[in-house]
């Protein structure tokens, strides 16, 4: 198993900036793609952004291009997402995950991902 632990969430006013931070451990071997997901309350579920453990290639959704960032640290074990101009529309529940795999076509699905942390709460005022 792998276990994936959030940290960073908070209120910050808009144009602000916020971190957050997933630390993973257990079977870590076996990690292909992380991802951060988010949902806001009465939302479903939707990808933010996605990064290959190995090669460091990233994707992102259009809502967040050019202002967030997913990085990580491979000797940390660690999972980062900057997020920078943040937006009251960004307020939710934000999520890392974890997938044994990459698809092209399903790594923006939460169905796809097998680990998930317990979320941290990003809460952006106008």
């Amino acid at each position: 198993q792998v276990q994936l632990v959030e940290s960073g969430g908070g209120l910050v006013q808009a144009g602000g900036s916020l971190r957050l931070s997933c630390a993973t451990s257990g079977r870590t071997f076996s990690i292909y793609t992380m991802a951060w997901f988010r949902q806001a309350p009465g939302k479903e579920r939707e990808f933010v952004t996605a990064i290959k453990w190995s090669s460091g290639s990233t994707f992102y959704a259009d809502a967040v291009k050019g202002r967030f960032t997913i990085s990580r640290d491979n000797a940390k074990n660690t999972v980062y997402l900057q997020m920078n101009s943040l937006k009251p529309e960004d307020t939710a529940d934000y999520y890392c995950a974890s997938a044994s795999q990459f698809g092209s076509r399903t790594y923006r699905l939460p169905e796809t991902y097998d680990y998930w942390g317990q979320g941290t709460q990003v809460t952006v005022s106008s």
